[in-house]
């Protein structure tokens, strides 16, 4: 719908029945969606796991939206007609000041945008004060957000941090597994778990 090429759709490397399809954005930028049997039985409720619009509520490490970026005006217009004339509804463009934005349902109720800005975002104007209060962030931190720190690693590769449940990990496997795989030296982890032969062998 969105006219992005289809560059990858294979079984999903080490996840028995999925599906992995790769969309091109550009040379160097895909999304990737992937599809498994039990996806359809899993419920979908809009304010709970969907947030159903950009702005509404959803479970916490759910998906809220995408936006995709075009060029130009004119390419966003263009989006607009093509995903209409696909029969999918679509409202915008919207101003947003920093951007124009059109919006429109995806599959399985994902709230998608297609985006255009002139220029970057300006810190300037586009970070409220009152909010940076409310959040109780300090102007030392305010400070340190808009200018992250650059990291350069002169030891050669940092070791993994041990296991600590209270640190985001990902907890769609189990603990004993996921220790195990994270115990794993790099080198052993990537020769392992590796696959890297596509399904279509290709001779240049």
């Amino acid at each position: 719908m969105l006219g992005c090429e289809l560059v990858a759709l294979y079984w999903m490397h080490g996840v028995e029945g999925a599906w992995h399809g790769f969309m091109k954005l550009s040379d160097t930028c895909s999304i990737a969606f992937v599809e498994t049997p039990d996806i359809k039985e899993v419920d979908r409720t809009i304010g709970v796991t969907h947030a159903g619009s950009g702005g509404g509520a959803c479970a916490g490490g759910a998906m809220q939206h995408v936006a995709f970026n075009v060029d130009s005006h004119d390419d966003l217009l263009a989006m607009r007609d093509r995903i209409r004339s696909r029969g999918v509804t679509v409202f915008g463009p919207l101003d947003h000041g920093m951007c124009h934005s059109i919006y429109f349902a995806g599959p399985e109720d994902l709230s998608l945008e297609v985006a255009t800005s002139e220029k970057p975002i300006d810190g300037r104007a586009w970070i409220d004060p009152e909010v940076v209060e409310l959040a109780g962030i300090s102007a030392e931190e305010l400070d340190r957000f808009r200018n992250p720190a650059t990291y350069e690693n002169t030891d050669g590769p940092v070791p993994q941090p041990e296991f600590d449940p209270e640190v985001p990990w990902q907890r769609g496997l189990p603990q004993e597994l996921y220790e195990a795989i994270i115990s794993m030296p790099d080198d052993v982890l990537t020769e392992q778990l590796s696959e890297s032969t596509p399904p279509v062998l290709v001779e240049d």
